[in-house]
């Protein structure tokens, strides 16, 4: 019988390497080359000119060209990565930077200029680019001017393949299918107080968990009224149902369909990355303990066999 105790001992002995928290500050470090990873790839919006490119430079921090291994995107980038025909590569304005980190470090997306990546977070980054097949990578986004972010993923992806992975361009698309929903929902509710993009970007992890566990118990995907439940479940828990419009409810459905029918839903990886950002996030307060240690134990159960490299870490906040 699965013991949610003994779990917890496995799990919290092999916390103790991650950062303190999921929300350190982190950045990129370009004054060294690191000898195991090789050097941080920059990817620089094609519709950048020398003085921006010269700018964004400096949003880096990188004092030495030579410490990091620079490229652009144009709109072919756009098309192979994310299947968008016709783009614009003087539009595509926002940049990032990439280094490849030890296992089990998670993905960690940084924005360093907030004020200019105007609609996309931080979170709904790192998620999309786990759907991606991304992992155990640090990305920093910047952008010299007011943009809504969407395409900055594509550096990512490009900044990879230039280190050598594979991406699959069905993932790749799917991600950025997810980025625009989370971001359209987001958008749609900005003005109603009740609503918390944050708990929209757990639903979502949520969803994806669930589909995944769905399918390893029935060995098939979840049917189309299986989805339905998925998507209602995960924002009831998060206190979304009476928020968020019908219509909104069809676009995570809809995305939850094309999510379950690429490979991501077969990744253990993906769950693995899921698994890292979960706990490392996790708050558990000493006046409500019950509560959040059965959602640990439930999702630490969905983990335990499969994530066996390490580091997690659990925060406790006093009250």
């Amino acid at each position: 019988m699965f013991k949610c105790n003994k779990l917890l001992g496995v799990s919290l002995a092999a916390v103790m390497s991650i950062s303190a928290t999921a929300t350190n500050v982190f950045a990129i470090d370009t004054s060294v080359i690191d000898e195991k990873w090789g050097k941080p790839t920059v990817v620089y919006g094609g519709g950048l000119s020398e003085d921006q490119i010269q700018s964004t430079r400096e949003l880096f921090d990188i004092e030495d060209t030579n410490n990091v291994y620079e490229t652009s995107v144009d709109a072919n980038d756009l098309y192979n990565y994310l299947g968008i025909a016709g783009g614009d590569t003087s539009s595509l304005i926002s940049s990032v930077m990439v280094q490849k980190q030890d296992s089990g470090t998670g993905v960690k997306v940084k924005i360093i200029t907030q004020s200019n990546i105007t609609k996309i977070t931080s979170n709904q980054y790192a998620n999309a680019a786990i759907t991606a097949g991304v992992s155990d990578v640090e990305i920093d986004v910047a952008s010299v001017s007011k943009v809504t972010g969407e395409s900055a993923l594509t550096g990512v992806y490009k900044a990879l393949e230039a280190n050598g992975e594979t991406l699959d361009p069905d993932r790749t698309q799917v991600a950025q299918d997810e980025l625009e929903t989370t971001n359209e929902i987001a958008q749609n509710n900005a003005d109603d107080s009740n609503f918390d993009s944050a708990r929209l970007d757990q639903a979502l992890v949520e969803i994806k968990q669930e589909l995944a566990q769905i399918k390893q118990n029935q060995g098939s995907a979840a049917t189309t009224e299986q989805v339905e439940q998925v998507v209602q479940d995960a924002l009831k828990k998060f206190n979304l149902s009476d928020i968020i419009s019908q219509d909104d409810i069809d676009k995570l459905i809809a995305f939850a369909k094309k999510y379950q029918n690429t490979s991501a839903i077969d990744s253990q990886e993906v769950l693995n990355q899921f698994a890292i950002r979960y706990i490392s996030s996790i708050s558990i307060s000493s006046n409500s303990l019950n509560f959040p240690i059965v959602r640990v134990c439930s999702k630490l159960h969905l983990y335990v066999n499969s994530y066996n490299s390490g580091s997690v870490h659990l925060r406790f906040n006093n009250p």
